[in-house]
C-alpha cells in the first residue's frame, strides 16, 4: 500500500512556515511501530474545528485538535495491521494560543498537536490524569526527533 500523508486547509491562507515535514511524521508512526495508510491533516480556524466538534463529538467549545479514524475496507484487501489511517483536524488558532501560554515556537506546537492526533488515531487517549501523562511524554519525545 502506497503511503499517503497529505495537507489541507479549510478556510485559513495556506502556509509553510512551521510545517513539519511528512519524513518526520512517518518518522514518529514508526517509533510505534505503525506506518501510515492515508493520512489527512486539514488546518483550519478555531470556529470550522469548533463546527466539527459540535456536529460530530456533541462537545461546544474550542480544542486544537480532533482525529477521526478512517475505518477499515468491509472487502476483501491485504493490509497491514500496522498502518493507521484518518483525519487530523488542526485549529491553527489553537496552535498559536498554546504556543504563547506555553512559552514555546509555532513549529514545536504545531509537531505536538500533530502528533497528538496521531496518537489518538492509534488509539491513545487523553481523559484521565495518567493517559494525559502518557500522551505528554510520548509528544515530548517525538517533538525532538530529527530526521536526516
Amino acid at each position: 500500500m502506497e503511503l499517503e500523508i497529505n495537507y489541507f486547509f479549510e478556510d485559513i491562507p495556506k502556509f509553510k512556515y512551521g510545517m513539519p515535514t511528512k519524513k518526520w511524521l512517518k518518522l514518529c508512526l514508526s517509533k510505534e511501530k505503525k506506518e501510515a495508510g492515508v493520512l489527512n491533516f486539514i488546518f483550519c480556524s478555531d470556529e470550522y474545528l469548533r463546527s466539527l466538534n459540535i456536529k460530530y463529538l456533541k462537545r461546544a467549545y474550542l480544542t486544537d485538535v480532533i482525529a477521526f479514524p478512517h475505518p477499515e475496507p468491509d472487502f476483501l484487501e491485504i493490509r497491514s495491521c500496522s498502518s493507521i489511517s484518518g483525519d487530523v483536524f488542526v485549529s491553527i488558532e489553537r496552535v498559536k494560543e498554546n504556543k504563547k501560554k506555553y512559552n514555546t515556537i509555532f513549529a514545536e506546537e504545531l509537531k505536538r498537536i500533530m502528533v497528538h492526533g496521531c496518537l489518538h488515531l492509534i488509539g491513545f487517549k487523553d481523559e484521565s490524569k495518567a493517559e494525559k501523562k502518557i500522551m505528554r511524554e510520548k509528544e515530548n519525545t517525538y517533538i525532538k526527533l530529527k530526521t536526516n
